[in-house]
């Protein structure tokens, strides 16, 4: 595949963008319904973020919209500020302090999350999708789409509203079209099929198939048919102006309130730490190992608030449940980030009452299978089989995200990985000298005892800055404990970053202690190391 090529791509990227237009399009109303919004500010919110975001976000996957975590803080601000209207004047100031921080190059906090926080984190959003989704797959809509939190605002919780839903309402209609749905997405993942209809995506085909069973069950009648209360519900407008209308500018007369200055101040910090931390995750499930620029998606963010606040959308962060679909249906560029919100914009301009024919059981099984792609039980497993320091924070993150929402859970998630680089006392330290090597310099990163997580960034800096044709020698014989995060950054520039630079790789006491590589590089003393293996060609930035 050729990167970075339009038409190359568009074969995937075109199928991979409809996905995730199906999984958006319920989740920017339900959240806009969550939030005490208008609907029609959750699709002005998606439509910005696939369209502008989308387009100067450096992210290739990544995919922006309204975001559950900010519901609760957008249902009391509209309240506290007193208008709707109000509040988009915060979402815009929100913008402009977004577009300062990526200019500050506030990024950087990206750099101190640990991976089995990271990890945690989207296991955590996995189990929350697929406890979420179970009542909508049962007909029992009770809940909003877009409503992530444990507890929710009828005053129920995610576990009461399951049991409810199982034992009180079963819609036998819903049920029978969630089946189908994710029986016909199981089906299309067969090599025997994915080789020959790979190219269409097997959520399309369950959500169209699923309008057409419906259509069939309306004809039965009671309890069968699927009612427009279990249907998607995209406003309608009856022509051009009254589509039109729907848009809201800010009450840019509230400027100097300095309660639209807090909104927006709250608004900007949870919006900008969701949005790095999605980024983070969703970096370390692309299959092609491209990394990000957070400062640059912080300015995409910024703009892309300020735009949405202007034409009446909802604040916008990167969205880790979008995004894990965008990489699941084999995206390869953000053309296909920019094509959903192509489709949101045209679907809802045109097309609503046929997209009002979806049924939500539909998409809930959509979503259940891509929670269930993000909290595989290997991952159990793999962190598990990683030691203590790294399933602890893990565990502790997922249950946190699942009993609070993500910001909380995060935040327990770091706490745990301290505590646990404080109970290995592990210290920070590393050194780097030159010494006179055969044709040239040899550059020597020395590894102290005990490397942690706190050493990623400097790390990772330093290799990054490493002359292009040099030779470095990684030296890890002395060293009793590398933090897993440190071993992925080292496994990343070695196997992948050096050798786009012509860097020459040496490493010392990695393969013996942590049977780190299957020998793809060198892994030797400079004075007696085997003949480098050619490393598997993967696509870069």
């Amino acid at each position: 595949m050729q990167k970075n090529n339009f038409w190359a791509n568009l074969k995937y990227d075109l199928p991979a963008g409809l996905v995730v237009f199906l999984i958006a399009l319920p989740l920017c109303l339900g959240i806009a319904l969550a939030s005490g919004a208008p609907l029609f500010a959750g699709m002005i919110a998606g439509i910005v973020g696939g369209l502008v975001i989308g387009f100067l976000s450096g992210s290739h996957t990544s995919v922006s919209g309204p975001a559950a975590g900010l519901t609760a803080v957008v249902l009391v601000a509209i309240q506290q500020l007193g208008s709707f209207e109000i509040f988009l004047l915060a979402v815009v100031l929100a913008g402009v302090f977004q577009l300062a921080l990526g200019f500050a190059r506030a990024g950087m906090i990206a750099n101190y999350f640990p991976s089995n926080v990271i990890k945690g984190m989207l296991t955590g959003i996995g189990v929350i999708i697929i406890l979420k989704q179970i009542p909508h797959a049962l007909g029992y809509d009770k809940d909003a789409e877009g409503d992530f939190a444990f507890f929710e605002q009828s005053g129920s919780n995610t576990f009461l509203t399951i049991w409810e839903s199982i034992t009180q309402y079963i819609h036998p209609g819903a049920t029978v079209v969630a089946l189908i749905s994710i029986g016909i997405m199981l089906l299309w993942e067969k090599p025997a099929l994915k080789s020959r209809l790979g190219v269409i995506p097997g959520a399309l085909v369950a959500v169209v198939v699923s309008v057409l069973v419906n259509q069939f069950l309306l004809t039965l009648g009671d309890p069968w048919g699927i009612m427009p209360e279990h249907l998607v519900s995209i406003p309608v407008a009856s022509d051009a102006s009254a589509f039109l209308a729907q848009f809201t500018l800010p009450d840019f007369s509230q400027w100097a309130n300095p309660k639209v200055l807090s909104v927006a101040f709250t608004i900007c910090i949870v919006a900008s730490i969701e949005t790095l931390l999605c980024l983070e995750a969703v970096d370390k499930i692309d299959p092609y190992l491209r990394t990000s620029d957070p400062n640059r998606e912080l300015r995409a963010q910024g703009v892309g608030n300020m735009i949405s606040g202007l034409l009446g959308g909802l604040p916008l962060t990167s969205v880790i449940v979008r995004s894990s679909a965008n990489v699941n249906a084999n995206a390869r560029t953000k053309a296909s980030t920019i094509i959903h919100g192509f489709f949101l914009l045209v679907c809802a301009a045109l097309i609503p009452a046929i997209l009002n024919m979806i049924p939500l059981a539909a998409l809930a099984a959509v979503l259940i299978l891509t929670g269930y792609k993000l909290a595989k039980i290997s991952m159990f497993k793999t962190m598990w089989s990683n030691g203590e320091y790294q399933w602890w924070p893990f565990i502790i993150t997922v249950v946190a995200v699942v009993l609070t929402d993500l910001l909380t859970g995060v935040g327990i998630g770091l706490a745990a990985s301290a505590f646990a680089i404080l109970r290995g006392k592990l210290k920070n330290a590393y050194y780097f000298h030159k010494d006179e090597y055969q044709e040239g310099d040899l550059l020597t990163i020395k590894l102290s005892q005990e490397v942690s997580f706190l050493n990623k960034a400097s790390i990772k800096l330093t290799l990054e800055h490493l002359p292009e044709n040099s030779k470095v020698l990684i030296d890890a014989s002395d060293t009793a404990y590398i933090d897993f995060d440190v071993l992925e950054s080292i496994r990343e520039f070695a196997s992948e970053k050096a050798k786009n630079k012509g860097i020459e790789v040496m490493l010392k006491g990695f393969h013996e202690r942590y049977n780190f590589w299957e020998a793809d590089f060198v892994h030797s003393d400079p004075e007696n190391r085997p003949q480098q293996k050619p490393v598997q060609e993967k696509i870069g930035n």
